[in-house]
């Protein structure tokens, strides 16, 4: 073509447009013939497909419905993609560990794991509990792929037909990936998890293999997780050597434990094993004479009326046993923990009290709350309204939006940038991005102290605070960053608590400010020992120490503000009438989250109401149901009188008149010695002095020769729990 275009060119040098155009217009002309002759065909083609009538109908139809399951299996996957990411974590690695707890004075209070030498193979576990847990759980277990579909429908039914929940729909798969990887909240979101997980899980594991770790892994009462452990606590004896009537008994402890647990309630648990004994007919398992036995003759339980375990704490307390011990070798373990038993049983009393007298009224369904000393001991943790309905642990790992508790924070950068209590500020008209904060109380009142603004909890005055140059949100974030809360980040409404926060450091975070600026680290762990008695971890020796992270004198300001919050302000229902107090209350948009986090010298305390299906309440705030089952639970740990000054804060008047009491009674007989004692707390130098005992005691004693390895090992034993004293 180029030489038919620039033919003879050393005779004419020029171009011949005329060619050219010649050229593309024949070209043009024969691509557009082929084009037209290709459309033919193809329509000629797919005219044979052409429907009319219902057949067009159907066609587009299925086309919507196949384009719609596409777009809703992405939605669904994607809602799957955070709940695989929890897959990638040791969820096997509890079975490792088998960890007696002791409280912080040394007695027995719960274990957590699977025992070494009770584990029980799924083939040594008697055929009358596993018939028993499949005809009451998942009849048709060994038949479906993790969802029970025709289940699923019958209760759905069922339910419908009784106007309430009679039924559960979820398969023993589900339950599983329920236990390991989720948490209650009840939504569609948790749902597709649910299901996307028992998917993983069928694909992963045998069907045996899922039996056996729901066997184990379940919560069944008591602190107990799994049959065998339930064997030993209600029948003091292993699951082995079960009969009908008690594994009925332990097949209808796995849907609700707290309600047919024998030692809450016998006859409910009693009533609970005859369904059973009836499912296990009705599912062809057994004949109705071969339950008739263990209907006339029921289980006998050992009384277990006065147990008590602190299951939230211990859970917590287990996570941390795992992170200090991990790859160090050691499984079989004694840890000495924090929790005092008294301030467990009065802090799950006042979260309890709250919400049977005001739950129900404030459509309020669950609450948290932490207690800890100034250095991060924490001396109770509850993690929900009952253990045995739901085992997530609030406290710890909800992650609920803080509301204006999280101003102090904010308020503390402001004093370290240059602002006093004092400092005039405005409560005014504020907007970012085209955002604008409202006051909950609606209006402005214009110029004020900045004390004052904290005491009324401005929105409009924290906003300022955050975006203010010498402040900056950028700063707000480095100084929680240093107490080690993770989450906030620097949005136009940060400086009102809008991303979720653990209470348990959240809690931790206020510690700073009742401690005069040192940030800690909340712990459980005292000590850990193993088998043999040897001390291999303490937290004074081996944990972390804490660190001065905020200016002293700044702190005392802040605190001098958060008290008139208690005294004056949102947190009046806090007020105690023996000590001074600190603190702030809080309250999420729409009235999700309500919070009241306070500090007396001696305590911190973070109290959290809300539902888990993140629904509204009927609008629970800061200062009223937070804030009295704070009041309620300082007043009963508040034993002596004799407590610390907050940094910052007078001493309350009732303290004054304790201390010139005891002053008075000291002058006049100076044998009474430390009339504030306040607990039987063992000092450093008994520790050490009766330490030093059990050595001499260890080097003077002899075993005689036919003593047997048992008989030193139970010395032994016995030397290392004096030593945990």
């Amino acid at each position: 073509m180029r030489d038919w275009i620039f033919k003879h060119t050393r005779k004419a040098r020029g171009f011949s447009f005329l060619a050219f155009d010649s050229w593309l217009d024949s070209s043009l002309f024969g691509i557009w013939e082929s084009f037209k002759n290709g459309w033919s065909s193809y329509s000629s083609f797919f005219a044979r497909f052409h429907v009319t009538g219902w057949k067009k109908l159907a066609a587009e139809a299925s086309s919507e419905g196949a384009t719609l399951g596409t777009g809703a299996l992405l939605v669904m996957l994607a809602f799957a993609i955070p709940a695989f990411e929890e897959t990638n974590a040791a969820w096997r690695s509890a079975g490792n560990f088998s960890v007696t707890f002791l409280d912080r004075f040394g007695n027995e209070i719960g274990k957590r794991g699977i025992l070494h030498s009770d584990a029980v193979p799924l083939e040594e576990i008697p055929d009358s509990v596993i018939k028993a847990t499949l005809a009451t759980e998942d009849r048709r277990f060994f038949d479906h792929f993790g969802i029970d579909v025709l289940g699923t429908f019958r209760a759905m039914v069922a339910n419908v037909q009784a106007n309430t929940v009679v039924q559960g729909g979820s398969s023993i798969t589900q339950q599983l990936a329920k236990n390991l990887f989720l948490s209650p909240e009840r939504s569609l979101r948790r749902k597709i998890k649910e299901a996307f997980l028992a998917f993983w899980l069928e694909a992963r594991l045998t069907k045996k293999e899922i039996l056996k770790l729901y066997l184990d892994r379940a919560y069944m009462g008591g602190g107990a997780f799994g049959v065998e452990a339930a064997s030993q606590f209600y029948f003091n004896k292993s699951v082995r050597q079960v009969n009908l009537a008690e594994a009925a008994l332990l097949g209808g402890l796995f849907k609700a434990p707290t309600n047919y647990a024998p030692h809450i309630n016998l006859p409910a648990s009693r009533a609970r094993a005859n369904e059973v004994l009836t499912n296990m007919v009705e599912a062809g398992f057994l004949t109705e004479g071969q339950v008739h036995g263990a209907r006339l003759n029921p289980a006998q339980v050992v009384d277990r009326s006065d147990f008590y375990s602190p299951d939230w704490f211990l859970d917590w307390a287990f996570e941390e046993v795992q992170r200090v011990m991990k790859d160090k070798g050691q499984f079989v373990l004694t840890v000495r923990t924090t929790v005092d038993i008294s301030l467990q049983k009065a802090a799950e009393r006042a979260v309890v009290n709250t919400l049977q007298q005001h739950g129900r009224a404030k459509r309020a369904s669950q609450a948290a709350m932490v207690a800890m000393e100034m250095d991060g001991a924490v001396r109770a943790l509850v993690g929900g309204k009952d253990y045995g309905q739901s085992q997530f642990n609030r406290a710890a790992h909800a992650r609920r939006q803080p509301g204006s508790s999280f101003k102090p924070y904010v308020y503390y950068t402001a004093l370290e940038s240059g602002y006093t209590p004092e400092s005039r500020v405005v409560d005014g008209f504020v907007s970012c991005n085209g955002w604008s904060p409202k006051n909950y109380s609606g209006g402005f009142r214009g110029a004020m102290p900045l004390k004052h603004a904290l005491m009324r909890s401005l929105n409009t005055v924290a906003v300022k605070l955050s975006l203010d140059r010498r402040v900056t949100r950028k700063k707000i974030l480095e100084n929680t960053r240093k107490l080690g809360i993770r989450g906030p980040r620097a949005s136009c409404s940060m400086a009102l608590g809008d991303v979720g926060i653990p209470p348990l450091a959240h809690t931790a975070g206020y510690a700073a400010f009742a401690n005069g600026g040192l940030a800690v680290r909340p712990y459980a762990i005292e000590e850990i020992h193993n088998s043999r008695g040897e001390l291999l971890y303490t937290h004074e020796k081996n944990g972390p120490k804490p660190k001065r992270v905020f200016a002293r004198e700044k702190v005392e300001q802040l605190n001098s503000m958060l008290a008139l919050v208690v005294t004056s302000g949102t947190g009046r229902r806090a007020q105690l009438d023996f000590t001074a107090a600190a603190g702030k209350t809080g309250t999420s948009s729409g009235f999700k989250d309500a919070w009241f986090m306070g500090y007396t010298g001696q305590y911190v305390a973070g109290v959290w109401f809300g539902n888990d299906n993140f629904t509204p309440t009927n609008r629970v705030t800061g200062g009223n149901l937070p804030a009295m089952t704070w009041k309620e639970f300082m007043v009963f740990a508040h034993a002596s009188r004799n407590i610390p000054q907050i940094p910052g804060v007078p001493i309350h008047p009732a303290q004054v008149a304790e201390m010139e009491r005891i002053a008075a009674l000291k002058r006049a007989n100076p044998t009474l010695g430390n009339l504030g004692y306040s607990g039987p707390k063992m000092p450093a130098q008994t520790r050490k002095v009766l330490k030093s005992l059990q050595e001499m005691l260890g080097q003077a004693a002899t075993e005689p020769e036919e003593s047997t390895p048992k008989d030193r090992r139970a010395t032994r034993q016995e030397a290392g729990r004096t030593d945990r004293l």
